[in-house]
């Protein structure tokens, strides 16, 4: 790692708060990083790992204008979303914080105004579109127009979704404001600006001379920019969503979100450590890491420096080992066009698999070049390497332990060659890994440790204990303690990458979490030591799962190419409602109900909204306590679905209530609402979702 540093500081990107994480976001930051810093812990360094949710930006704006709710209710609902998948698929943060937290502001505030006091800014008048009507300034994404290079007429101001063409609004044809639908004017408007320029000779000497060592995708692309030559970047725009400008006269003006996001992560470490944060960004003997993509490489490696830099009191980034992009089936992941993998649906739709995730995506990381992910790979990666040779060589270990010696660790009477052979090649995979991990190739140093399965596999396979197990029992006793002992291995080898798995191996070895350096050693597992019943720490995945995941994106795509023809608006249904209604299946009718009159019916408040907390309720087995965002309020309600749903399953969900019932009090709570479920004739219920693409409030009916 270079120089003998006392602490590491490891940041991953902020994830922006309009929208939750999809494989793209784990594969090219947040699995790469958490596996660094668990592998950092367990060497027994000081690691701080830094990350919470980017929650200012015009892109939030239009979210709520679209969803009919205010920017804090859409980042409050995607924060929680997302802060709930990274915990459950085990992405070990020190702090998940956010960049609307009132310590994000002060701390911005605080930066910007040192930088504005000792005049490290240009103020600069410019001409900006704004829209007469609406009283205010446009930002790109509220303008739109007839794309000048495919004449598609509903292009935004900075690309054209339909061709990919990248824009600026003065190109578009026919400009109109996104607010009103008018034609925006021109009007003067003053902001404040990073003379980047001014550090352009400093940048290109601490990259290209300085860090010649970080990854060929990061070096090369900075090399770009620098030749390009650097101009000044606006760090204020015109918005009412975000940190105020801390300056008299700069009313209606906030810091852009670029300038703000990246100071999130000195707020999140201030909120963490309010004591001793600056231990952690103004010490020469902190090494800084920051794990982003390759959209983020400019930001990280030229502009924040360039920030650190003119405020004068921080350490600056030791590497930057960013990523590149992760396809989808050949596609290129889309947000806005649904083609991707959402990681809470992938939770939900394959519960207790979170480390097949993270072994598929660390083994296809997109690491100096574009990868792709196809639910194929991941079906084949999981039944051919996780069951097949890691599964397969523990449960073979454990069972024959148990069949022969009870579960307990024998003694090795007499090691041979092969025996010692397999021992001697722990401590070379070790290394390997180290090397691997500690020069950010993650998806070598994840093959390496499966090479310490692969040399299980063989090893059982080459001494064959159950075919000696009638005529020597030494020979056997010898062949599980060595065996044994390499699942043990196994447990620090694959800490890093599967936290959830090496937990399941470590119960059944009955051991608790070993550091780094007890990778290789001999005394690892002691004979005589009990261990309990073998239980299969992966299994199959079927054709049917693929099948459904093949059928999903396959709906997205046709609602996608039914979109673009105008053949759908953007309220009809979304590719998952499409997948959804396809798997349905119609049981025997549940008998109709009396009549009711129209003004009966009229009577019910029926509307769309989504789960933003969920837990049991104690001492019940039926009911869960749901808090609620209707669109029109935040409330509780009491639900008898715990035998349906779980917590976890519940939160985030879209769900329908029957919004004006009459509250009542269940088990000390007060319950204002009930959520619409549709039951079959054996009593199982479950819950009516509504579109994706409807806002919390919309009526029903």
């Amino acid at each position: 790692m270079g120089k003998d540093y006392k602490r590491h500081l490891v940041t991953a990107a902020l994830p922006y708060a309009n929208g939750a994480v999809h494989i793209g976001h784990l594969a090219g930051v947040y699995i790469p990083a958490d596996i660094y810093v668990r592998y950092l812990r367990m060497r027994g360094e000081d690691v701080l790992f830094i990350c919470g949710s980017d929650e200012h930006g015009v892109p939030i704006t239009i979210k709520a204008k679209e969803q009919k709710m205010t920017p804090q209710q859409i980042v409050d609902k995607y924060h929680m979303i997302i802060k709930d998948s990274f915990e459950r698929l085990g992405i070990s943060f020190d702090i998940y914080s956010r960049t609307t937290s009132k310590i994000h502001h002060k701390t911005a505030s605080d930066f910007f105004r040192k930088m504005y006091l000792e005049g490290q800014f240009i103020e600069k008048e410019s001409e900006q579109y704004y829209d007469e009507q609406a009283g205010q300034f446009l930002a790109d994404r509220y303008i739109t127009g007839t794309c000048p290079k495919c004449g598609f007429e509903n292009a935004y101001g900075d690309q054209c979704e339909k061709c990919g063409s990248t824009l600026s609004p003065n190109e578009l044809i026919n400009p109109r404001s996104a607010l009103s639908g008018n034609p925006p004017i021109l009007k003067k408007t003053s902001h404040w600006y990073l003379p980047l320029d001014k550090y352009e000779g400093w940048l290109r000497e601490w990259i290209l001379e300085d860090h010649k060592e970080w990854k060929t995708n990061v070096y090369g692309q900075c090399k770009s920019w620098l030749d390009g030559g650097l101009q000044p970047r606006a760090v204020s725009r015109d918005l009412d969503w975000g940190v105020p400008v801390p300056v008299e006269g700069a009313e209606g003006k906030v810091l852009y979100v670029w300038f703000d996001a990246p100071i999130g992560y000195i707020s999140n470490t201030i909120e963490l450590l309010p004591d001793s944060w600056e231990l952690w960004w103004k010490n020469e003997q902190t090494r800084m890491v920051h794990f982003i993509g390759k959209d983020n490489i400019v930001f990280h490696c030229i502009v924040f420096p360039a920030m650190l830099k003119a405020h004068g009191d921080y350490i600056l980034p030791d590497n930057v080992p960013a990523n590149e992009f992760l396809n989808l089936e050949g596609n290129k992941i889309s947000t806005s066009r649904n083609w991707a993998v959402w990681l809470h649906e992938y939770l939900e739709e394959f519960p207790g698999k979170e480390d097949v995730l993270r072994y598929v995506l660390c083994a296809n990381a997109p690491e100096t070049k574009d990868n792709d992910f196809t639910w194929k790979d991941f079906q084949t990666r999981n039944n051919s390497e996780l069951v097949a040779i890691l599964g397969n060589f523990v449960n073979r270990v454990v069972v024959l332990t148990h069949k022969y010696f009870e579960g307990e660790v024998p003694a090795p009477v007499d090691l041979r060659e092969e025996d010692q052979d397999a021992l001697d090649q722990i401590p070379r995979i070790k290394k390997a890994i180290e090397e691997a991990l500690e020069n950010f190739r993650f998806r070598e140093a994840l093959k390496e440790a499966m090479n310490l399965a692969r040399l299980g596999n063989k090893y059982l396979a080459d001494t064959e204990p159950w075919k000696l197990a009638k005529t020597d029992m030494e020979r056997v006793a010898t062949i599980l303690n060595v065996a044994l002992r390499i699942c043990a291995h196994l447990t620090v080898a694959f800490e890093p990458f599967l936290p959830h798995t090496t937990q399941k191996l470590r119960y059944m070895l009955n051991t608790k979490a070993l550091d780094w350096d007890q990778l290789g050693s001999p005394t690892i597992l002691q004979p005589g030591h009990t261990i309990k019943e073998a239980r299969l720490l992966f299994d199959k995945i079927e054709d049917s799962a693929v099948e459904a995941q093949f059928a999903k994106l396959e709906a997205t795509r046709t609602a996608n190419s039914l979109k673009e023809n105008g053949q759908i608006v953007e309220d009809a249904a979304t590719p998952e409602t499409i997948t959804e209604v396809a798997y349905i299946t119609l049981e025997s009718p549940v008998p109709q109900k009396d009549e009711c009159t129209y003004d009966e019916f009229s009577k019910m408040d029926i509307r769309t909204a989504t789960v933003l907390e969920a837990e049991r309720v104690p001492k019940t087995d039926k009911l869960l306590k749901l808090r609620i965002d209707t669109g029109i309020d935040i409330r509780t309600i009491v639900s008898g679905i715990a035998e349906c749903y779980t917590p976890e399953e519940m939160l985030g969900k879209r769900i329908c209530i029957l919004a004006n019932l009459t509250p009542r009090i269940i088990r000390g709570i007060e319950s204002k609402g009930m959520i619409l479920m549709a039951s079959d004739t054996t009593g199982k219920m479950r819950i009516v979702s509504p579109e994706e693409v409807m806002a919390n409030g919309s009526v029903i009916g």
